[in-house]
């Protein structure tokens, strides 16, 4: 849900009308983060009449551009690098150390954005904070909280094997701010009726269908 408001955002932003993603391994819990993704630059396009492309990400073929790890900074910043050679200017990587190479290869490569992932890396990451567009929250401190406010309940009986998922509606995904001076106030109002509509569900943003088709 919160890759699609970044999706939305990237295909706001861009000025290539080009904008990339990729993972670190195909697993469901990063390809969603894609699917949303894509599903959000799809949504900017249909209501702006634009075709900003994403590279690196296809959900109707379930493929696309993987480091085939989580730790190697090296190819975070070579993907990038072919990203970047291919026309994109805004790159969200999905594959937690690996996208501080990204990071290093747009901070480099200048006239282009990237994503985070997982933290706000403004603070997570402040070197690279003149090149972060926004980030893709998971508010962790959101969940451990609600978490333990379930099991200190008195009516708790066990969390029976759930799984905590964090959605905009319980406050367990979010959006960073976006920077100032890359979108609209117009834009940023579309966004934050996005994200309303997501909560209500009303809005599809792709991941459900995605992994109901596995």
């Amino acid at each position: 849900e919160a890759g699609f408001l970044a999706g939305y955002a990237a295909a706001a932003a861009t000025k290539t009308g080009k904008v990339a993603t990729f993972g670190g391994i195909n697993i469901p819990s990063v390809a969603i983060f894609m699917v949303g993704f894509e599903y959000g630059v799809n949504y900017y396009n249909e209501k702006h009449g634009t075709s900003v492309e994403v590279l690196g990400w296809d959900t109707a073929a379930n493929n696309g551009v993987f480091a085939g790890n989580f730790e190697s900074t090296d190819d975070g910043r070579r993907i990038a690098e072919e990203f970047l050679s291919e026309g994109a200017d805004v790159i969200m990587p999905v594959a937690g150390p690996v996208g501080l190479g990204t990071a290093q290869a747009v901070k480099a490569h200048g006239n282009a954005w990237v994503i985070g992932v997982d933290t706000d890396w403004t603070i997570s990451a402040p070197e690279y904070k003149d090149v972060v567009l926004t980030s893709v929250l998971k508010n962790m401190d959101t969940a451990i909280f609600d978490t333990i406010k379930e099991a200190a309940g008195t009516e708790f009986a066990g969390f029976q094997g759930q799984n905590y998922l964090g959605t905009l509606k319980n406050n367990g995904v979010g959006l960073a701010p976006v920077t100032e001076g890359t979108i609209s106030n117009d834009v940023q109002k579309e966004i934050d009726a996005a994200k309303q509509s997501i909560i209500k569900g009303e809005l599809n943003t792709g991941w459900a269908d995605y992994l109901a088709g596995l």
